[in-house]
């Protein structure tokens, strides 16, 4: 075991010299992954919902706010997320008094990745027959039956799949959070690794941010086939 321990500080003496940073930029990262994925998820899902119901085959038929939530959407992707964070500060400021910090970068985060899922939200509720939702409305379902009954019951894996791609592309989104003083690895890999040339920190930072990813699909395969019915 020293043996062991000894070689892992001969191969990685900066990573080996701040373990408590290490921890720190790892849990922060999960921090700011967890609490944006949920807001964002809650946000996402009702804009997808509003999408799928109010298109013009929807059961809510309305094209005005269908165009304007799409064209809502449209424009906070074409934003790169970068100048989101800029464009955002002020905003960031009023919810949570700072622009500075771990919970500063979850504003941003959070309405960075909305426009994103709300579109996956949308394609995957599209998935699901139209059969089943004409049937039901035969059947004289409310909107509500339809939408929890039909669309998010028949549509749980998709959504599953969309949800668990949508968290990878926010674990990258928080790398950038370094720009706001938010932490988490990506800062640790730019910051102390790569403008210190401590190349071992760097590559032991890139590896945790590669295992959060693995671990997040392989969360995600097993929820998918846990819902596909």
């Amino acid at each position: 075991m020293n043996r062991l321990l000894n070689w892992l500080e001969t191969i990685a003496p900066n990573v080996w010299a701040i373990p408590d940073r290490i921890l720190q930029s790892t849990w922060q990262t999960i921090y700011m992954t967890l609490i944006a994925a949920v807001i964002a998820g809650t946000i996402g899902i009702t804009f997808g919902v509003i999408l799928v119901i109010t298109n013009r085959r929807g059961i809510l038929e309305k094209p005005r706010l269908y165009n304007k939530l799409e064209q809502f959407i449209n424009t906070g992707r074409s934003v790169p997320f970068i100048i989101l964070m800029a464009l955002l500060a002020p905003f960031t400021r009023f919810i949570v008094g700072t622009t500075i910090g771990t919970t500063a970068a979850i504003v941003p985060l959070t309405i960075g990745i909305i426009p994103f899922y709300s579109r996956q939200v949308e394609n995957a509720l599209l998935e699901v027959d139209p059969g089943i939702v004409e049937a039901a409305e035969s059947m004289g379902s409310s909107p509500l039956e339809i939408i929890f009954g039909v669309y998010l019951k028949e549509g749980l894996p998709s959504l599953v799949r969309v949800s668990a791609v949508s968290i990878i592309n926010l674990i990258g989104l928080t790398t950038m959070a370094g720009v706001v003083g938010g932490g988490g690895l990506g800062d640790l890999a730019i910051a102390r690794g790569y403008n210190r040339y401590q190349l071992d920190i760097t590559i032991v930072s890139t590896l945790l941010i590669m295992l959060i990813v693995f671990v997040t699909q392989w969360i995600g395969r097993i929820l998918i086939r846990k819902t596909t019915h």
